[in-house]
């Protein structure tokens, strides 16, 4: 299956609206890489909007794409009750860069999605220190805009927002089952609706910039 960063095109940032929505992530063990290449669908999806879907190790190495980009979605498996290990390098290594040119995120759109082996596998922990980590860079954090689903009797396995959180889109994947497999259809359709929100807003925010000349 092709890999979206390929069909998309990492270098290619611009759109007809010149916006460009970056996925930065880390994966484990692919399952959290399937997450965000639904959230970069969900972007293209909406229109006006090119993602650019970046692993943890080679974002440290494009740094001036980041600072090009009008919004930044950040992804993280939930280990131990926080982010992996490889994210948080990343996010420690923007400090120096922070350090060196100021707050060159400030007023960037940003949101967030991690994955983990549970169902809640204190995901909410990874969110919080994502929202976080925006604000100390002077971000603007979009929430995931779903109600909570299947916690009724009517509620199904395959609602978006399965799992029932806020801040961000949340997947769970199974330990016993790769990454053709998990995360299910319903996570997948979360990221790609986190996805799409997030590009929805940035195109307004860009365009309201403009607009008014802030």
């Amino acid at each position: 299956m092709m890999h979206i960063t390929e069909e998309y095109g990492r270098h290619d940032t611009q759109t007809e609206d010149g916006i460009c929505v970056a996925i930065v992530y880390h994966s484990g063990y692919g399952h959290t890489a399937r997450q965000a290449e639904a959230v970069a669908e969900g972007v293209r999806q909406a229109g006006g909007s090119r993602p650019l879907l970046l692993p943890v190790e080679e974002a440290q190495q494009r740094w001036d794409d980041l600072h090009a980009a009008h919004a930044i979605i950040f992804g993280a498996p939930t280990y131990m009750g926080a982010a992996s290990a490889s994210f948080k390098a990343f996010q420690e290594a923007t400090s120096h860069v922070m350090m060196a040119g100021g707050y060159l995120w400030k007023d960037k759109i940003a949101a967030g999605f991690t994955n983990s082996g549970t169902r809640a596998g204190d995901k909410l922990s990874t969110l919080v220190q994502m929202v976080l980590f925006a604000a100390q860079h002077g971000m603007h954090w979009v929430s995931l805009d779903l109600p909570p689903a299947n916690n009724s009797t009517s509620g199904s396995e395959t609602d978006m927002n399965r799992l029932g959180f806020w801040i961000g889109a949340a997947a769970q994947s199974n330990t016993d089952e790769g990454p053709d497999r998990a995360p299910p259809e319903a996570d997948l359709a979360t990221a790609r609706h986190l996805g799409a929100r997030v590009a929805r807003v940035t195109r307004a925010f860009v365009r309201g910039r403009d607009l008014t000349g802030a």
